[in-house]
Parts: C-alpha cells; structure tokens; sequence
C-alpha cells in the first residue's frame, strides 16, 4: 500500500478553554484523500491539498483560530480497499475528524459509509454519483462542487436540444460511469432523444479502439463520453485517430475538466460543450485564487474539484467555530446546512437536507485556437444554470433524510 501522509500545521495558538470549545485532542484535523499519482491527480491530487491548506489560511485572517488544525493526506489509488483501509486508520487511530475530496466514485461511497459509522465528516468535491445524496445520503456527507444529476442536466439537454437526439455511450465500468450514463440517458429521453446503444470499458483503460468502432457503427449523432480525466483525454484522442468527428458523429465530454482540455489542446478539443461549476477566468476573486494556486503548482490552473475543496473546508472552518465543536460530525454538518454557505470562490449557496450543496453550473464551450487570447483561455460561456435548476429536485432523489 502506497501512502503518503503529511501533517501540516496550518495554524495554532493558545489552546482555548473546554468552556469555550471542546475539539476532540484540541485539533481540528482534516484528511485530504485522493489520487495522488493517477489518472485523476491533476484534477485533485496535490492541488486539492494547497487548497485545503489555503482555505484554512484564509479563514484564519478572518478568525481568531484558538485551536490547531492539521491537514493530512493519502493517496488512495482509485481502489476502494485502500480508501477504506486508509479512513478507518485516520478515524480509529489518527483522530481525523473530516474527509474532503475523494475523487473516483466507488472510492467516495465506500467512505461515505464509514463515516456514518463513525459520526465524522465528509465533505466531496471530487466524486460524482448523485446517489450520495440520493439513497446512499446520510447526515454526515456534504457534497460539494457537482454530481452526475447536474453534469447530465447540463451537457445532455444543451446537446439534444440542438440536434444531438441520438446517442451512445462509452462508459467507465465503475460506480461514476454507471451514474453518469444513467442519469444523462435520463436527460436525453425527458428531451425526446433516444439512446441506440453502450459499451462498458475497463478503469482505467488505455485501448479504446474497440469501443468507439462499436460507437462509430452505431451510427448515433452523439457518442456521450461517461468517464473522466485520461480515459475521457484518450478516448477523445483515439476517437480523432479513426475520424469520427470528421464522419459526422460529435462527442459529448460528460465530464471535462480545464486540465484535459490542456492535456488535449484546443486543436483537439475545440467545440467541446461541457458543464462545469466553477472556472478559473470567471470573477476576479477566481482569478487572483488562481495565480496563487498556479504558482505552487507547476503552472498549472485550478479545477472546479480543488475549488470545491477550498470552498468546502472553509464552511466547515466556519461552522465548527460556531458549534465550538468537532467532536459530533453529524451536528456538524447539521450546523453547516443550517448557515448559508458564503465564500469568495461559490458565493452564496445553502446545503440541502440531503446534503446536497446549491450553487449555480455553468455550460461551457471549448474555444477554438483562434479565439483563446493566451494559456489557459479555453472556455467561452454558452449558459448559465441558475442553482435552483442546476441540481436534481429534493423530492427525486430517494434520500431518506427528506420527509416526504
């Protein structure tokens, strides 16, 4: 098992009096928990904890932070054993007291229910499944930044609504995957499309030249890409080897990140329509996060999972100072649906009862390399999904923390 681990001293003081906070070991300890050397590291990975780092700088300025608080983090590999493995450690013997990002989606629902077991915290960014705040909600997990409700919601209905009315998906054969595809194949049905077919491909994969053949001769307008970070990079790649955009099929990125646009160029990936909940070129509070994140990270820009990172903690940050209390995750998170969320990356949002975080998406379109006026401008802006359509309706979830 391959993990690393860093304790990070990211502010400390006096400690405070038990009357006036009772932090369980007077530390408020966060684990960062992603893929540290994968497919999904440039997307979370080492980002993912300079931003949780930042966020609690920030919110230190802002507040008198009595308490010490640590960050950790692991490298989970995308394999569930070892994420369990690895909270169960931080939880029994680390006293970790809240699990942020998780990218890979049978990774994230393994810890979801740990944490329940354990009454700690686990706020997502990087995972997608809806399902965790749909059947598999608890009163313990937050999520933060984006699901497949919302990623199908965006990207499926913009594209049969111009014309993409028949569709095949190139699936990722893991919990992620399966989610995407059915809750977009949801979306394109609803919109009065039809899907002709799908295949399922290893995780990761390397070779999909199979796969996309089977798409190629399905003859469907759309080929919906239900996979992420490089397979979804080699699946675009490979798809231009064959020529099947140029034989008249367009694909569909269900889930494009800013960094493979960058892996891919916007030679190869212009035109792309794709959702997204937060960009780097979008405000000037993003921006000037931006610099600062480029800086320490080999020149490389934000993506919405380490923005949701940073936006997550700081909340948390925020209602653990008003409980005064770590100690108790689910009246943590209790506390944090009862506070407007508020930070300069999100703005304002509210967290559901379901757990679900509410903030606006944004559908984006790949620039070409005539219109990007320099590195890293590769989004235009086709549409702004206001918060209250952007996520899958309360009552349709099936989370039993929502009185029916």
């Amino acid at each position: 098992m391959r993990l690393k681990t860093l304790a990070l001293a990211a502010a400390a003081a006096v400690a405070a009096t038990p009357a006036m906070a009772q932090y369980s070991n007077d530390t408020i300890k966060i684990g960062v928990m992603n893929d540290q050397s994968g497919l999904y590291a440039d997307l979370s990975g080492q980002g993912s904890v300079w931003a949780a780092r930042r966020a609690v700088a920030d919110f230190c300025k802002t507040t008198k932070c009595h308490d010490k608080i640590e960050i950790v983090f692991a490298d989970h590999q995308n394999k569930p054993d070892i994420g369990s493995t690895t909270v169960r450690q931080w939880f029994d013997v680390d006293n970790v007291d809240v699990v942020v990002d998780v990218p890979t989606s049978s990774v994230a629902l393994a810890v979801n229910n740990i944490t329940k077991e354990k009454n700690k915290v686990f706020l997502v960014s990087g995972a997608a499944a809806s399902d965790l705040t749909g059947k598999a909600c608890t009163p313990n997990t937050v999520h933060w930044t984006y699901d497949t409700w919302a990623l199908a919601n965006g990207t499926g209905n913009a594209v049969v609504k111009t014309g993409g009315d028949t569709w095949f998906f190139l699936t990722a054969d893991y919990a992620f995957g399966h989610a995407l595809e059915r809750d977009t194949a949801a979306v394109v049905e609803k919109s009065g499309g039809k899907v002709v077919g799908r295949v399922r491909h290893p995780f990761p994969g390397q070779d999909f030249s199979s796969f996309l053949l089977q798409a190629q001769s399905s003859k469907a307008k759309i080929i919906g890409l239900a996979n992420a970070g490089s397979d979804t990079t080699n699946s675009i790649k490979q798809a231009a080897e064959f020529g099947i955009v140029q034989g008249g099929q367009k694909l569909a990125g269900l889930l494009v990140f800013i960094t493979d646009v960058h892996a891919l160029s916007l030679k190869v990936a212009q035109g792309l329509i794709l959702t997204e909940a937060w960009y780097w070129d979008q405000t000037d509070a993003n921006r000037a996060f931006s610099a600062e994140f480029e800086k320490a990270n080999k020149g490389n820009k934000p993506t919405m999972v380490q923005a949701g990172v940073y936006s997550a903690v700081y909340h948390y940050l925020k209602a653990v100072h008003e409980l005064k209390s770590d100690a108790d995750g689910a009246a943590v998170v209790a506390k944090m649906k009862s506070m407007p969320t508020e930070d300069a990356l999100f703005g304002k949002g509210q967290i559901r009862a379901d757990g679900r975080k509410i903030h606006d998406m944004y559908l984006y379109e790949v620039k070409s390399p005539a219109e990007s006026k320099g590195p890293w401008d590769y989004y235009k802006l086709r549409a702004t999904i206001p918060a209250a359509e952007a996520f899958r309706p309360l009552d349709q979830g099936d989370c039993p923390l929502v009185k029916k």
